[in-house]
């Protein structure tokens, strides 16, 4: 029997755009999908007393290099894309994490993940001004204003906040976290510990 197979992600965060570039291909090897958790990484990181890696790397000799080194193998390995750098990092994502659930309210889920990823990582922008982000989710084909209008709502906060604490209390620390069943993995590097789990290697 099958494991529930989940993806909690922040589009804030280039790790899980690269995460999200690989699945589709290892979906296709296990033959099952990932849920799309929307959470908010600073809530996360406020929550566990965690800083992002661009605080965590600063001032610390060859750390930095390395994870360059080791995203080259990730994408080599996995055969995406390299993300493009987003001159306006950190983004603060809030918005377009609860943009991400009033899109599941209204059911386009799927893209609006696909737009809000490449407007952070393939053609990047800065995605926490509210015309900015309008325009380019619409740009995508999607209902921008609608969408980050809702975004507002109290339900949609109170799902965003709910996602963000269960992942918390489930042992989350960052993203991208990946759940399998109970077990978890952190970082892009563990979805081929993912992948192996899944077919039982």
């Amino acid at each position: 029997m099958s494991q529930r197979l989940q993806f909690l992600f922040d589009v804030g965060s280039p790790n899980a755009f690269l995460a999200h570039e690989a699945m589709p291909a290892i979906e296709k090897r296990i033959g099952q999908t990932f849920e799309y958790v929307p959470v908010l990484l600073g809530g996360i990181f406020k929550a566990t007393n965690n800083k992002s890696p661009a605080e965590t790397l600063a001032g610390i000799k060859n750390k930095r290099e390395f994870q360059t080194v080791e995203t080259e193998r990730f994408i080599k390995r996995f055969q995406v894309a390299p993300y493009v750098w987003n001159p306006f990092f950190p983004v603060n994502t809030l918005n377009l994490m609860r943009g991400a659930i009033a899109a599941q309210f209204e059911g386009v889920f799927e893209p609006y993940v696909e737009a809000a990823f490449h407007h952070m990582w393939r053609e990047p922008k800065k995605m926490d001004d509210g015309e900015v982000a309008v325009q380019a989710l619409t740009a995508s084909g999607l209902d921008g204003a609608k969408l980050l209008a809702r975004a507002q709502e109290p339900e949609v906060k109170a799902k965003l906040l709910a996602n963000t604490q269960d992942a918390v209390e489930r042992g989350a620390f960052g993203s991208p976290t990946f759940f399998v069943g109970r077990e978890m993995f952190f970082g892009k590097e563990q979805l081929r510990d993912v992948e192996e789990m899944i077919l039982g290697k």
